[in-house]
């Protein structure tokens, strides 16, 4: 705030010029005291300047009596996990009363590199919603895989003043933490100068080795599995983040951790919502809905989704209804189930009744397309030669993105390559390098996907966003690979040589500039496709969100990059073959 944007704030809080609007007959939810309160409520330049008093405003709105709530902040989200750019993806989740996000861009950051953080940088500078970021901590995710860029601490450096850089992303390399790695070091020392909030990603540590890595200073925790983890974390000062996304879930099952002592070190984020689960269910109004259905106490999960999430990031002008900070918030009519009614940020009514008013402008995406380039593709690139009998297995277990350790005898032809038994639930999967051409790939073998027939290939491949693709035989594989270069990124699903529906992401290969409803569209129209010409696929798992994740090398157990089959216990190559 400057100095005459702060005159005219206490001038219009004292009654010596008009507000710009007052709210009349608001149930107004304090988060600082878990209550509620009827007042009148003054807006002047898009912060709150007061309550009740003697005051006129250019204009007045009637309440109804309704609920005033802060809006709410996602504290971990990718905006890329939505399909959608940034500009869209605002308009999408604006009407579900998400009002700010913390996202950490690291999806497209592995992609195109700081190019990348420019483009959504630019997004978010004249977007409705209040978009801040993350720096990516890890591009590459690691060192077992290879990505479209490698982001170093002189990186970080160029951009992290920038205010819309709140700190340092998700810190998932827990082994170079606390082996302190100096490149790590240099990483974290890029916030401990400016005293920026470092972001932690560590699942089912404790003890000495939770102390040494939050002995740097890292904050938050979304990772967390168990109540008694969640008790250990806050206990040691850690924010703990109550997620519920579309394949990540974990609020009913941290439910019984949150206390009378600890839930102001609560948070809710998404990381992350597929657009359907947005428009049909909510965002941070979803998880929120969720803990106040099963016990939470309505303001408690209202300030876990506001003042909370304000406080851990230092955004001290959000995240309550109160003098000073903007006036974003939504009306709703009970708080014992949030349904936003109207959003307003800094007091301008942006969505009503589920529906977005004010969108945000389009930025184009300079440095971040072209992003499929392939090298000597052919069949040959999909054989997987075994070197015995038995073979290693990526075990997919429905309800989250952790794969188990498994075994299985398999067949091999002449040439001691496997063989698909279409009597096994066993199948092929395949990674292929897709930034620079270099023509690395390696494939693996995985149980609890279900496909009969045919092969889905998708350039969205968590973290470093290779094209990644499963099927029962080379040939459809080839073709699925082929399509995607082609359209230049997104989702393709094949059988018998024929194409049965794709979704085009032209924005690295993970986003698009279609609206939401159109996201949805054609990605019902792809589900629909594959759950009726395609056979088998276990019904317990979206096919395409759990084929996202089997590259991704930081979460537990085994999984697939373009350099092998990968160990994440014991962060290790393993050969697919068990001699």
């Amino acid at each position: 705030m400057d100095k005459i944007t702060a005159k005219e704030v206490i001038d219009a809080s004292m009654g010596r010029i008009k507000a710009d609007i007052v709210f009349r007959n608001a149930m107004v939810v304090d988060v600082f005291n878990c209550r509620s309160f009827k007042s009148d409520v003054y807006v002047k330049n898009g912060r709150f300047i007061g309550f009740d008093g003697e005051r006129e405003a250019e204009k007045e709105i009637d309440a109804k009596g309704r609920y005033m709530v802060p809006g709410f902040i996602d504290s971990h989200c990718h905006i890329e996990s939505s399909h959608l750019s940034p500009s869209e993806f605002s308009d999408a989740v604006l009407p579900s009363g998400t009002t700010s996000v913390v996202a950490d861009p690291h999806e497209i950051c592995n992609v195109a590199g700081l190019n990348a953080m420019d483009y959504m940088l630019k997004s978010a500078e004249n977007a409705v919603l209040n978009i801040n970021y993350m720096f990516p901590s890890c591009v590459p995710a690691t060192f077992f895989e290879h990505s479209g860029a490698v982001l170093e601490a002189k990186d970080i450096e160029t951009v992290i003043d920038n205010p819309k850089i709140l700190g340092l992303g998700e810190m998932m390399n827990y082994p170079g933490v606390v082996s302190a790695s100096p490149s790590i070091l240099d990483k974290l020392e890029t916030c401990w100068k400016r005293g920026k909030v470092i972001d932690g990603h560590i699942p089912s540590i404790s003890g000495q080795g939770l102390d040494a890595y939050l002995s740097t200073g890292i904050k938050t925790d979304h990772e967390c599995e168990t109540p008694e983890e969640l008790i250990e974390k806050t206990g040691k000062g850690m924010f703990v983040l109550l997620r519920q996304g579309t394949v990540c879930k974990n609020v009913l099952q941290l439910l019984p951790g949150v206390n009378d002592n600890n839930w102001r070190r609560c948070l809710f984020c998404t990381d992350d919502r597929q657009p359907q689960s947005i428009l049909n269910e909510g965002h941070v109004s979803y998880g929120v809905n969720l803990a106040i259905k099963n016990g939470m106490d309505p303001y408690r999960a209202i300030a876990c989704a506001s003042i909370n999430a304000a406080d851990c990031y230092h955004m001290w002008e959000r995240g309550a209804i109160t003098p000073g900070r903007y006036a974003d918030f939504f009306f709703v009519d009970s708080i014992s189930e949030i349904k936003p009614i109207e959003v307003y940020v800094k007091g301008e009514l942006v969505a009503k009744d589920g529906k977005i008013i004010k969108k945000s402008p389009h930025v184009e995406p300079v440095g971040v397309s072209g992003s499929v380039i392939l090298k000597d593709l052919s069949l040959s690139t999909f054989s997987l030669p075994l070197k015995s009998d038995r073979a290693r297995i990526i075990e997919i277990l429905p309800g989250g993105v952790v794969t188990g350790k498994g075994e299985a005898d398999v067949k091999r032809n002449e040439k001691g390559e496997w063989v698909h038994n279409p009597d096994e639930d066993i199948l092929k999967i395949t990674v292929i390098e897709r930034h620079h051409g270099t023509g690395y790939h390696a494939s693996a073998l995985i149980r609890g996907y279900g496909l009969k027939h045919g092969a889905i290939a998708t350039t969205i491949a968590h973290d470093s966003h290779n094209i990644i693709v499963v099927g029962d035989n080379d040939s459809d594989m080839l073709l699925a690979v082929k399509r995607l270069e082609e359209i230049g990124g997104g989702i393709t699903a094949w059988k018998d040589g024929e194409e049965l529906a794709f979704h085009k992401l032209e924005i690295a290969g993970l986003m698009t500039d279609e609206t939401v409803e159109d996201v949805v569209k054609c990605l019902d129209e792809l589900h629909e496709a594959v759950e009726t010409k395609m056979e088998g696929i276990n019904p317990e798992i979206d096919p395409f969100m759990t084929l996202c994740f089997m590259a991704l090398p930081v979460i537990p157990a085994y999984k697939i990059t373009d350099c092998g089959l990968f160990d994440v216990t014991s962060f290790n190559l393993v050969d697919v073959s068990i001699l």
